[in-house]
């Protein structure tokens, strides 16, 4: 049975490391965003930075260590045997949680979940303990949780969540009011003074308030209390003088020094805060273990009083967690993902939105909507006037996809979110609250978007549903981590020898299983036939050689998808079909958002080429009909299979055969001739429409004269109809398209000028 224990232990220990890594993949990029999204300095330098502030706070987790073994149950009422299948089901739990949040790139609490995993796991063995004894019932179930204590912290993050997003949007506000977003001038006379604030704030609360949760700070004790006063007014003093003077020898911005800093007091306070929640677990195992085995009695007899007491730090074990956070930091592509929800929900510009609105959403903002308006009535008019001038944004004509590439915010937004989470998370690391980091650097970004009308009338049902996202998921992993670790605990209490290995095998699969699909989704293919945006050009001519690879690649993946169509349906190959519907849905995204770059384009236009806004527009407009035309060809002969009708007959399929010959060879000639430019080609090509669409016709009176005499099948004759018609849709948009080209195409090129000879 002691063989059983100590490989509990070991399993826990190598789970804590797992967990680290899938910790720090959602929680660690969340300081990390505000220096990348700003782009105010290079990744490689935001990383160094941070690692030295994971290495440093390490040492801040001392403190906090306690939650794991006393700050959710109470161990003395849980036997040795008892505490070690609770840790066991918190770390399987625990991790495979995260992981699964990795996986779809949302980010959430590692403090949240670890919580309520402990919470989770020590109701359900409280009560099967109480199930099988006669001293204790079901009204005795709170003296085994610290119910006080587990509240506090519960409230804690909860209430972080309202702080955060407001203080961020109040400050953001404020900064905003003052700098405006045409800031350069200003922060250039009033940039020492704000550096001297943001830094005193950062290192203050970070290095002093954050130093009360450390064994060390006894020997400054004396140093400290009384003096706070004395501190800060110094550290103002210098830190402003300190700005002053890195302005007028570098000539560069402060904001720089208060994005290094706070991205370092960041990572500091995260690993002060968060490294609790992945060894605390494995060290209050260990210590439980190395308590029990001292004691000689039986595990199932040995009470946990011991775990009341205040038990020594591990600082070798602390800088080795670092370490690991450093490395997973470095090299984990799960954390980028996570990045980029953050990023895109607070990105001032224009971004491909990752969420789709809901009626909450839009809810919420025609609330917000009517507030606003509401309260700016109040204000005197000139007073509304000065503060619209301080949030009017410079112009520019970034397409999408160049607004994507450019940084999503300024450095004036990113120092405020630094500065705001920077200090909330320290106050709280001081007060031993293992509060949220994710919670409060997520919220404080999300308010300061919101304080700088990042959530416009375009964008804000997006975003705003993409907040209510991350927060349902917040409250998902609160239940899930409860329930998760409850019916863990229960399976391994009914034979731990067994279900723990089991367990574990499952997890190791499910990690693996969920690695790879996330290798798999996040390689981002460029394919060879992908559709791009039209940005240079801005001449009639110009717009013609760049649309046609659009061209070609639309032409060339219809012919595909029209013939696996007609083999899915010949084959009644479900799989196929299936298969098919996702890439004309593909197609068709990609065509969207050609059609949302519209205005872009004609932004960038040259006045004299204006003209050219109307053919770009009429070329989507019927590469839209094409791809409309195929994917209801798709989607009805995957229905029609897909609900087990009747299959079409051999001469049914015969006769869509040829006509996919005929539209296969027409593709390969369209794609032939805008490969090479060579657009003399297309008035060939509209001379034989004719011929193509007689073969579509002659297909429909067939089919007429067989419903009349032998077809005994209503939705054969639907589906049959059905798909040609729409092929001659189909072949009506690619003719208008060729059309268009070829007008388009003769009306740029100018005559040669004829000199009359003298």
């Amino acid at each position: 049975m002691e063989n059983m224990y100590l490989f509990m232990l070991i399993a826990i220990t190598v789970l804590a490391v797992a967990d680290i890594v899938v910790g720090v993949s959602n929680d660690a990029i969340n300081f990390l965003n505000s220096a990348i999204g700003s782009k105010a300095i290079s990744m490689r330098t935001i990383m160094i930075v941070a690692s030295l502030g994971i290495f440093i706070g390490a040492v801040y987790s001392s403190g906090l260590m306690e939650v794991a073994r006393k700050g959710i149950f109470v161990p003395g009422m849980f036997s040795f045997h008892e505490i070690m299948l609770i840790f066991m089901a918190v770390m399987i739990t625990d991790i495979l949680l995260l992981d699964f949040f990795n996986t779809l790139g949302l980010p959430t609490s590692t403090t949240v979940s670890i919580v309520f995993n402990l919470l989770g796991a020590a109701v359900v063995t409280a009560l099967i303990k109480i199930g099988h004894s006669d001293q204790y019932t079901l009204s005795d179930l709170g003296s085994f949780i610290n119910t006080a204590k587990a509240i506090e912290i519960i409230s804690g993050i909860l209430l972080s969540v309202v702080i955060a997003f407001s203080v961020g949007a109040i400050v953001q506000w404020i900064s905003r009011l003052v700098f405006t977003f045409h800031y350069e001038n200003k922060i250039k006379n009033l940039g020492a003074i704000f550096g001297g604030l943001a830094l005193t704030a950062i290192l203050y609360f970070i290095f002093m308030k954050g130093l009360k949760g450390t064994p060390y700070y006894k020997d400054l004790k004396g140093y400290v209390e009384g003096n706070e006063v004395y501190i800060i007014s110094i550290g103002f003093v210098l830190f402003t003088l300190l700005s002053y003077a890195f302005q007028k020898i570098t000539k560069k911005s402060i904001l720089l020094i208060v994005i290094a800093v706070g991205t370092f007091g960041l990572a500091l306070a995260f690993s002060g805060n968060d490294l609790v929640n992945f060894i605390g677990v494995p060290m209050a195992a260990y210590h439980s273990y190395e308590a029990w085995i001292a004691s000689g009695t039986e595990a199932s007899g040995f009470m946990m009083d011991v775990l009341d007491k205040k038990m020594p730090a591990e600082p070798f074990l602390l800088f080795i967690a670092g370490g690991i956070m450093v490395v997973t930091l470095w090299f984990s592509k799960k954390a980028k993902t996570v990045a980029e929800t953050e990023i895109s929900l607070s990105r001032q510009g224009e971004t491909h939105e990752k969420f789709e609105p809901n009626a909450l959403s839009r809810s919420v903002v025609k609330g917000t909507s009517w507030l606003s308006n509401a309260c700016s009535s109040i204000l005197p008019k000139a007073t509304q006037e000065r503060i619209d001038r301080s949030f009017h944004k410079p112009e520019n004509n970034l397409t999408k996809a160049q607004s994507i590439d450019a940084p999503a915010f300024d450095m004036i937004r990113a120092s405020v979110n630094l500065m705001v989470a920077g200090v909330l998370i320290a106050i709280a690391t001081s007060m031993k609250l293992p509060l949220s980091t994710t919670y409060v650097t997520f919220m404080v970004a999300m308010g300061t978007s919101l304080a700088d009308r990042a959530w416009g009338s375009e964008s804000a049902v997006y975003r705003v549903a993409g907040v209510l996202n991350v927060i349902g998921g917040w409250f998902g992993t609160a239940f899930g981590a409860f329930t998760a670790a409850g019916i863990v605990v229960f399976l391994i209490n009914w034979e731990p020898q067994v279900i723990t290995p089991i367990l574990l095998i499952v997890t190791v699969f499910l990690l693996y299983r969920n690695y790879k699909a996330h290798q798999k989704n996040s390689k981002k293919i460029v394919e060879a036939d992908s559709l791009s945006t039209s940005e240079e050009s801005s001449s009639v001519q110009g717009v013609i050689y760049e649309s046609a690879k659009n061209i070609s690649s639309v032409v060339n993946r219809g012919n595909r998808i029209y013939t696996n169509a007609i083999k899915g349906l010949a084959k009644q190959d479900l799989s196929s079909l299936k298969k098919n519907k996702k890439q004309v849905s593909k197609l068709s995204d990609e065509v969207d958002s050609l059609r949302d770059n519209i205005f872009y384009f004609i932004k960038n236009l040259d006045e004299s080429s204006v003209e050219a806004s109307n053919f770009y527009i009429n070329i989507l407009g019927y590469l839209q009909d094409m791809t409309q035309s195929l994917e209801y060809i798709s989607n009805t002969s995957h229905k029609h299979i897909n609900n087990n009708h009747k299959k079409l007959k051999f001469s049914q399929v015969k006769e869509l055969k040829e006509v996919d010959d005929a539209l296969e060879v027409l593709f390969v000639d369209i794609k032939s001739a805008f490969d090479s430019r060579s657009f003399e080609e297309i008035e060939i090509i509209l001379n034989k429409r004719k011929e193509t669409f007689d073969i579509v016709t002659s297909k429909i009176v067939k089919q007429v004269a067989r419903t009349r005499t032998e077809e005994s099948s209503p939705k054969n004759t639907t589906l049959y109809f059905s798909l040609l018609l729409e092929t001659k849709d189909l072949l009506t948009a690619t003719m208008n398209l060729l059309e268009e080209y070829h007008n388009a195409h003769d009306g740029s090129v100018e005559p040669a000028k004829i000199t009359p000879e003298s």
